[in-house]
């Protein structure tokens, strides 16, 4: 079975800021599978639901921790469900380094300043975990607003392709690996321009 994590804040007053794009993507992914509302429950401080992508088991994941401290509830569920840890560790993240709605694999590597990502390494024990991070443009120097702002009607309308795109990408990681889903959904440097 394959941990698929949204990073994102409970509530209304986040819902759709830049920070809840792993919300968004979860949210969409849900939509793909065919999972209902009924199909939701409230464990181990996330929400939770379980589908099926190709012939894998998954739980989709919406801490309801705060973004600081998604480790609790990833390392709560990854316990309960007994899993392989970081191995079967999927988490969806906004990143403020990437241009708007540019996507970007990796199946390692550091918080790169992201608190829930920053948690999550904490309470697993481990970087090597594989992350899809959702671009959702430079702060322009108040990093806190930016992200727990929404985006102008312009950004939206991207961003709702990167949402889709990103949801392919995690349905891909499951099916057919990280390097094919590299390949196939990282944006190139000559797009980045």
């Amino acid at each position: 079975m394959k941990m698929i994590v949204g990073l994102g804040n409970p509530g209304k007053d986040y819902e759709h800021t830049r920070h809840n794009v792993g919300f968004d993507v979860i949210t969409k992914l849900a939509k793909d599978l065919d999972i209902g509302a009924g199909a939701w429950k409230a464990e181990h401080r996330a929400h939770t639901a379980r589908a099926m992508i190709g012939t894998e088991k998954v739980i989709l994941v919406k801490p309801q921790t705060f973004m600081n401290l998604s480790g609790e509830a990833v390392r709560a569920l990854n316990d309960y469900y007994k899993l392989e840890g970081v191995s079967d560790l999927i988490v969806i993240s906004d990143d403020v380094a990437l241009p708007t709605g540019h996507i970007r694999i990796r199946v390692k590597g550091s918080a790169g300043g992201h608190n829930g990502l920053k948690n999550i390494i904490q309470h697993m024990g481990s970087e090597a975990f594989t992350r899809v991070r959702v671009g959702v443009g430079e702060s322009g120097g108040d990093m806190v607003g930016h992200v727990l702002g929404r985006f102008s009607s312009e950004d939206a309308k991207t961003m709702d392709e990167a949402i889709s795109k990103a949801a392919d990408a995690v349905k891909c990681l499951v099916t057919d690996g990280p390097e094919l889903a590299m390949t196939r959904f990282n944006t190139k440097k000559d797009e980045a321009k």
